[in-house]
């Protein structure tokens, strides 16, 4: 009997008992389907989260405190924006902006939130790639030479407190002091931490109204410090030299005692990739035992299907069928089981994800290699598990199958 044929009483073998069939898929079927919902999920997580931190630019560089290091005083300060702006002392950055931020309630005609208020740099907002604005525009230099008294609010912040006034030239609250609303940036809908709801005003401002921390040495401290390298390839040499700057700034010699932390997004991106992909491959492993659960499934139903096929086996076997060829149609018989579910699996996860995803908000991928890699398992299962069932069934010796009641 030659492979065609094995395929085609494999084929009528399962339609003669169809309800069985499905239900003996089942198993797979749901296997498959969490496998490629979980893996397509994963991957659109982790799509979303490097898309986010690309857009802001893999030059970016973020400079923190470390107070371990300190004495418990703020490290970073102005005088540290200074010195890493001198293009001699630090020729491969481009541009540094400098924060400071801390929790504050904010008031507008009855209307109160709790949010982070950030006192920044007027390029602030170039730098992080925070450039849309809904309506008015950003902070200039003259805000911050003169410590104006406004802000700039997330989208967030600004439709908390006028949910039905526009907000440009109104007057909010913050501390007990007034403040004007000079612009208001588009919604980020980031999955980086929500800065929707942050609400910035000068730095010179900020230190003086709400953040009047200094450090060890005198110095108005500020709370993180981002830099611009001036190209991606040139991001590894601007990180030396902003150690090299600080280092310098603050007296530090060995490496061991520096009170600062520096992280690039390109690091950052490396970090998540590895945390996503490894988060993903775990959900898919995890999916993928109920894929071992259909597989034994199958070898069951195939042993009862053994059984009750005896009589059948010794006829074919009495006539001339060879061992191969009863080996081949059980085997064939098991994985287009398995084959059949994986691809109605397939179908289901992509449904499951693409529902999940939008309920969620997070985009789903579905790539070839995760198809490929389902259905292949999906086969393999079904081979290895009918390998025994079709062994014991081409095992049978034809007059003792032929007796068989």
């Amino acid at each position: 009997m030659n492979l065609n044929e094995s395929f085609l009483t494999a084929l009528d073998s399962l339609m003669a008992n169809k309800l069985r069939a499905a239900l003996t898929m089942l198993g797979v079927i749901i296997g498959v389907a969490a496998v490629i919902a979980l893996l397509s999920l994963g991957n659109g997580v982790n799509e979303s989260i490097t898309g986010e931190i690309s857009s802001i630019g893999t030059n970016l560089i973020s400079v923190m405190p470390d107070r371990e290091n300190s004495g418990g005083y703020p490290p970073l300060s102005t005088a540290d924006v200074e010195a890493l702006s001198d293009p001699l002392r630090a020729p491969a950055i481009s541009q540094v902006a400098a924060s400071v931020q801390g929790g504050q309630e904010v008031i507008y005609s009855g209307a109160s939130v709790n949010t982070t208020v950030l006192g920044v740099t007027a390029n602030y907002f170039e730098v992080n790639n925070m450039t849309e604005f809904q309506s008015g525009d950003g902070l200039n230099q003259n805000d911050l030479d003169t410590s104006a008294r406004v802000v700039v609010l997330g989208a967030g912040a600004a439709s908390d407190l006028f949910p039905e006034e526009y907000p440009i030239s109104k007057s909010i609250k913050i501390n007990g002091v007034s403040y004007e609303v000079i612009g208001v940036l588009e919604e980020s809908g980031s999955a980086m931490g929500n800065t929707d709801d942050n609400i910035y005003l000068p730095l010179s401002t900020a230190q003086k109204r709400l953040y009047p921390d200094r450090t060890r040495s005198g110095e108005r401290a500020v709370s993180g410090i981002n830099v611009q390298a001036a190209s991606e390839e040139l991001a590894e040499a601007a990180q030396e030299q902003i150690t090299e700057v600080l280092r310098d700034q603050h007296d530090i010699i060995y490496a061991a005692d520096d009170d600062f932390t520096i992280l690039s997004q390109a690091e950052l991106l490396d970090v998540f990739d590895t945390i996503t992909a490894t988060m993903t491959a775990f959900l898919g492993s995890i999916a993928g035992i109920s894929l071992v659960v259909g597989g034994i499934g199958i070898m069951n139903i195939m042993l009862v299907s053994v059984t009750e096929r005896t009589r059948e086996i010794g006829i074919r076997k009495a006539i001339g069928a060879l061992k191969r060829d009863i080996l081949a149609q059980f085997l064939i018989e098991s994985v287009v089981l398995s084959l059949v579910g994986g691809l109605l699996g397939i179908s289901l996860g992509w449904l499951i994800s693409s529902v999940a995803g939008n309920m969620l908000g997070v985009p789903t991928v579905m790539d070839g290699g995760t198809v490929l890699l389902s259905s292949g398992f999906a086969a393999a299962i079904g081979l290895i598990f009918g390998i025994y069932p079709a062994w014991r069934a081409a095992g049978l010796q034809p007059i003792e199958a032929l007796r068989y009641e």
